[in-house]
Parts: C-alpha cells; structure tokens; sequence
C-alpha cells in the first residue's frame, strides 16, 4: 500500500502549521477505524499492532464508552472540576480506587500530567527534593517528566532538569554489568546503595525512586521478579516513596490491572493514563490517604476531572472488567509469544522476543548482537505497506501492543505480514 496523493497534500498541510517536534516513524494518515482495524483516508485496512502506542485496550469504535460520552454531552461537558463538585469524576475517581485499593485519586490530562503530579506530591510529601530514575526510563516529555525520562538523549538536549539521578534497570539481554541472572543477585538495583546514596545522592535528600514496571519506550523491557523486590526493599530501608509509572503498562495490558501486580510489589504512588480513558485524554495518580493529604491549592488543573473523559473512563474500566479484558491479555498474549518464538527460530535477526500478557517486544540484532536500527526501521515501513501498523521502541526493538480485544485470525494475519516484512527486510 502506497502512500496516495490525498495522503501526500494532508501531509504537506501538516508539515506547514504543525509542529516538527512530533514523531511520525511513516507517513499514514488514518481515517477511521473499527475494532482492532484502522482504514487509511484510501480505505485500505490495516491490522493494528500498536493499539495507537498502547492506548486502545478496548478496541476501537466501542459502542458502551461513545454511549456514556454522548449521553454526558448531551448534560454537560465540562464543570471545572477543581472548583466545582460533580459526580461522574467521583464514580471514576470510586471505580479507580476500588480496583487498584488506593484510597486517593487526582485527575488530569495525560501520562505526562500523571508523573508530574506524582512528583509533586511526593516534593510535598518528604520535603525532599531528588527523585533516581533509570537508564532508557521514558516517563514523558514535559520539564518535571523529562528529568525522570532517558531514553534517547534527544529528548534531553537543550532542557534544565530537576535533581534526578539515573541508575541501572534490569535489561538482562544486554545487561549494563556484563552479569548473568540469577548469578547476578540484581546487582543493577544495588548501585543504588552501592553507588547513588555514597556518591551522587543521599537518600536523605531522596522524596523517591520512579519505575516503569514493564519499561516500555527504551525498549519493552521486562526484569526479573526480584528486581522491583529491592527496589522496593531500598525505598522502605531508606524512607523513600516509591513511584510505579503505569502509563503504558496498566490497564489490564500485562493481564493485571496495573503491571506491577505480576512482581507481588506495592508502589507508594501509581501515575497511570492512556488506556483508562478508552482514547479520551485520562490521567490518573493514585495514592493513600496518607501520603496525598496536601491542602487545598498545592495542585489543581483546568481539565482534570473533566466530564466527558470522566464519563468515557468510567465507560472504558467497566467494559474491561465485563469483558474479562485481563484474561484475554494473558491468553492471547501467550499465543502470541509463543509465534513470535517460532519466528525467532527461523530469522537470526531477532535476538529477543520478551514481554508479559500483550506488551512483548521483539529485539532486532546483527549477527554480532549489536541493534539492527536500520533494519528495523526498513521491517516497521515494509510491514505497514503490506497492511500492519507497527511501533519501534528502545534501539532496535519493535512492540506488540494490540488491542486486548483482538481476535486470534487477526493476529495471525497479522504475523503472516510480519514474517514477509522480515524476509522483504
């Protein structure tokens, strides 16, 4: 499938009036879609590999979630919520703590208005005022969230940060210690110890550690069970709040409602969006009574709380929970990873295929195991022409994150132009 001349004039409107600093990896300009299938503005369909980066759990174009939308806007669509009582946001805020178990919700916009938020709190919380994140972390893109992220040093250039210190994630494939797990003992987690608190940062000026449960951008990255442990063991030993990004991982993705259920590992503060609000714009922080007690006015927003991305949310969690969304996630999941494996038996090029429930990612390599960027590039661009959407992440890696509502014929077919992808690549 050829890029059209309709699609080349919207793509050179595009490049006059907006701005260059967003990422398109192809050029796709997306008409409607309709389940796990989107249709160009030509018509073509084109299965959907990427759940448009991991926000589309329930599928597109579902009917429960455009219902509650449309019957809140025929009410109302926005109330200012941080000035005003309604109760929509609270049946979402209700549904969110009922099941996750935090007690606490602050409402906003976004991924990256989720972490910002968490950060604050806990600044507010410990009065401290350094965080430790980890290497390839991606966390977002605004000044708070950015300091956390670093994945690619082209997301850093050029922008202060706040007093963040990076440390080794659990990226066994390659790992950053040259160790081999288990033998390792999760050394990777003890530089913190070892390293951070004696020569960089004092734990006692540390509100906390920030993680992806799953990281997701630098690569689909799954650690060991005892990594988030001593992760969790250093916060508690040290007095500090640990913060789970579930942005990209939650929501039923990994078969769990937040992924870092699948470590048996509780987080202080949980930042979660994408997912939750069925393609509206939702964000979620979440917390204890406890720990977010601030007063009136340390945080607030314009849209947080707002009415149709409440009503949609609450829409997009009940559809999950009736339609058994996490089962489906490991089932299918598993079916998937295990094609995938065979796959790598058959093509050298791919060096890993790792993930839990429907975040995998498969790792492209040359035959030294060094990132096959470019071929990654070419496979991701040869796969869309012949009718699948892709995602890169991380060096040289590709992610599955379909729909949790994709079908088993779906996937297959999917697979079928992967494979010729990765023959034509």
């Amino acid at each position: 499938m050829k890029t059209s001349q309709k699609s080349k004039e919207i793509i050179e409107r595009d490049k006059k009036v907006v701005s260059p600093s967003l990422t398109r990896p192809y050029e796709f300009v997306v008409d409607h879609a309709e389940g796990s299938t989107i249709f160009d503005i030509d018509g073509n369909a084109y299965v959907d590999f990427a759940a448009s980066v991991a926000v589309m759990n329930i599928g597109y174009n579902c009917k429960k979630v455009k219902e509650a939308v449309c019957t809140q806007m025929e009410k109302m669509v926005h109330c200012g919520f941080s000035d005003f009582y309604s109760e929509i946001p609270v049946k979402l805020s209700e549904k969110l703590s009922q099941m996750t178990g935090y007690e606490k919700v602050f409402l906003s916009n976004s991924g990256a208005e989720s972490v910002e938020a968490a950060q604050k709190l806990a600044f507010w919380y410990t009065k401290r005022c350094g965080m430790i994140a980890f290497y390839r972390a991606f966390h977002g893109r605004t000044l708070g969230a950015l300091s956390l992220t670093s994945s690619k040093i082209k997301h850093k250039e050029h922008f202060p940060s706040l007093r963040v210190v990076h440390s080794h994630y659990a990226y066994c494939y390659r790992c950053p210690l040259n160790l081999e797990y288990p033998q390792c003992g999760i050394s990777c987690a003890q530089e913190i110890e070892r390293t951070i608190f004696k020569r960089e940062l004092s734990p006692k000026d540390t509100a906390a550690i920030v993680v992806e449960p799953i990281q997701g951008e630098g690569g689909f990255i799954v650690p060991p069970p005892e990594f988030h442990k001593e992760v969790r063991r250093i916060c508690d030993e040290n007095d500090l709040l640990l913060i789970a990004d579930e942005v990209q991982s939650g929501g039923f993705r990994t078969g769990k409602f937040m992924a870092m259920e699948n470590f048996d590992v509780r987080a202080d503060v949980v930042c979660m969006s994408k997912s939750i609000g069925g393609g509206i714009p939702l964000g979620a922080t979440l917390s204890s009574s406890e720990i977010m007690s601030w007063p009136p006015g340390a945080h607030a927003n314009t849209f947080g709380g707002n009415l149709l991305a409440a009503a949609g949310g609450l829409a997009t969690l009940e559809f999950m929970e009736d339609k058994k969304l996490g089962e489906k996630a490991v089932e299918k999941g598993n079916y998937l990873m295990g094609r995938l494996n065979e796959l790598k038996e058959k093509y050298p090029i791919i060096g890993d295929v790792r993930g839990i429930g429907l975040m995998i990612g498969v790792e492209l390599v040359k035959a030294n195991k060094d990132p096959a960027v470019e071929e990654r590039e070419t496979i991701v661009k040869k796969a869309l022409e012949g009718g699948l959407i892709l995602l890169p992440a991380g060096d040289s890696v590709i992610r599955f994150v379909p729909p949790l509502i994709i079908k088993r014929n779906e996937i297959d077919r999917g697979l079928e132009i992967f494979e010729n992808a990765l023959k034509a690549g």
